[in-house]
């Protein structure tokens, strides 16, 4: 028999590849959704030419189905392959903002690529330290792409491995905003705040070409998937589609029930199907029938302002990115105790949209002006640590679906208003306007920050796991996603996950 890893998105990758490195037999099963032939073609000749000479005509195809997208889907590639539609998996998924995914390299064919590790000070309820994650961060990093440079960010994390990494360039306001930033550090640290450049995992070979949020043509962004096609070539290593529908431990070995009747059997399972994959699987799984678990949201909002200086070019022309481009955290006991961690994003072609599809039929024959404005529009998204936001409890439908029910947090609209003045504050020095009046909070679970359903600890009780995923009373199957996670710190979550799933790989007997 061999170890079964049940998801092929990050957790899976990395708890695949400790457990290869000790030699150990690994099959992998995922739902096998993949890219349409139509989409790879669609891929393919955007990917033939350069950035330069694709036509407006181009552009507009290859953006029209994300720009399309109605709530809560998120596409890549112009396909819905890689996301659940909310229906199949929720009673009633309007309630939150989460969905799953069946996809070959999960739910990271939609990543933003934001990577930061988490400090101690955030992670004071789990059984690890920061220093128990950090070789398996670096490990992490020999196959994850990590661009970003030392900066000030480097004193709230200084174990990150950013040593010879290469810095995507920022956005022409990217570029100024850091530039003023730099300049009033006494003031950020007044402020308790931290700025630099983001940490993204995306290959330095960038083209800068403007449409990482609707699927970059060459792959640069990472997704599981780059590293599940190097898994298939170890000799060790096999991958198969399949969802799994329930397992049942024996003394020797646990079997995986899938969804066409087939069973496999494993000396381990090693569980990555993601959070809401994750809780269906214990659910079908336990003897309780009135059984529940309770996810951890990192509450998210979005603060918009404006830029006040006259750009050198305009920012919706190549060479540019759209991922995050700039982190500020903020760090200061009278906000939360736990940091506060803030993307900036410019320029994208969202901001036009959205300006016109709020306001436009109000005032006819403004669609310039939306234009023009978005052109200086520049967005803060910043996340809350999981203490200060809802909680949302999951059991099981008779149709095997998961009914959601979401717990708000008293604490959250208060942390969020002294985090958004805070922020505006940072943000002034910048030389930008916080339109703080247009704070828009995002939906529970809409993050996609989610985890902890069945959380670590040193001695765990019912609905907890042990520091190796294990949930009480079994032995063999092992939780490696973000369902073990103790709390959501408000930093990214996707590098400790993957940190983590390493960790147990490694260490699992």
């Amino acid at each position: 028999m061999t170890d079964l890893v049940i998801g092929s998105g990050p957790a899976g990758v990395s708890v695949a590849i400790a457990l290869l490195n000790r030699g150990r037999q690994v099959l992998m099963i995922d739902g096998g959704e993949e890219l349409e032939v139509s989409a790879q073609e669609r891929r393919g000749r955007m990917a033939a030419s350069e950035p330069e000479d694709w036509s407006a005509a181009d552009i507009r195809a290859w953006q029209a189905p994300q720009l399309d997208t109605p709530p809560g889907q998120v596409r890549r590639f112009g396909s819905d392959f890689a996301m659940v539609p909310g229906t199949d998996t929720l009673v009633a998924p309007d309630q939150i903002g989460l969905r799953a995914s069946h996809a070959a390299g999960g739910l990271s064919n939609l990543w933003g690529s934001a990577i930061l590790p988490n400090r101690d000070a955030d992670i004071t309820d789990w059984p690890l330290s920061a220093q128990d994650l950090a070789p398996h961060y670096r490990a992490i990093a020999k196959f994850l792409p990590v661009s970003g440079r030392e900066d000030a960010l480097q004193t709230l994390f200084p174990a990150f491995p950013m040593q010879h990494r290469v810095p995507l360039t920022p956005s022409p306001q990217a570029g100024h905003i850091l530039h003023r930033l730099e300049h009033h550090q006494s003031n950020l640290a007044r402020l308790g705040a931290s700025a630099g450049m983001a940490r993204l995992a995306v290959d330095p070979g960038c083209r800068y070409c403007g449409q990482c949020l609707h699927g970059c043509p060459w792959g640069h962004i990472y997704s599981a998937r780059q590293t599940l096609e190097d898994l298939r070539h170890h000799t060790a290593f096999r991958h198969r589609h399949g969802l799994a529908h329930g397992f049942e431990e024996q003394a020797d070995h646990v079997t995986v029930r899938l969804d066409g009747g087939e069973s496999l059997k494993a000396d381990r399972v090693f569980v990555a199907a993601g959070v809401l994959e994750t809780a269906r699987l214990l659910l079908l799984s336990s003897a309780d029938p009135a059984a529940r678990l309770q996810l951890q949201d990192s509450q998210h909002f979005f603060l918009p302002s404006l830029h006040r200086w006259r750009a050198p070019r305009r920012p919706d022309q190549v060479p540019y990115h759209t991922l995050p481009q700039i982190f500020i955290e903020l760090d200061d006991p009278d906000l939360s105790p736990h940091l506060v961690h803030s993307q900036i994003y410019t320029w994208n072609e969202f901001y036009a949209q959205d300006l016109i599809r709020s306001y436009g039929a109000k005032l006819p024959g403004s669609t310039p002006i939306w234009h023009m404005l978005a052109r200086r529009l520049i967005v803060a998204q910043a996340f809350l640590h999981s203490n200060h936001s809802a909680r949302i409890d999951l059991t099981l439908a008779p149709d095997g679906r998961l009914v959601s029910t979401v717990l708000p947090n008293d604490t959250t609209e208060q942390v969020m208003a002294r985090a958004t003045s805070r922020l505006a504050q940072v943000l002034k020095l910048a030389g930008l306007t916080p339109l703080s009046f247009a704070r828009r909070p995002g939906d529970v679970g809409s993050s996609f920050h989610v985890g902890g359903s069945v959380p670590m600890a040193e001695t765990p009780r019912t609905g907890q796991s042990d520091i190796l995923g294990r949930p009480k009373g079994l032995a063999r199957v092992h939780l490696v996603d973000a369902s073990i996670l103790p709390s959501i710190p408000a930093t990214t979550i996707t590098f400790s996950v993957m940190a983590n799933a390493h960790r147990i790989g490694t260490l699992a007997p």
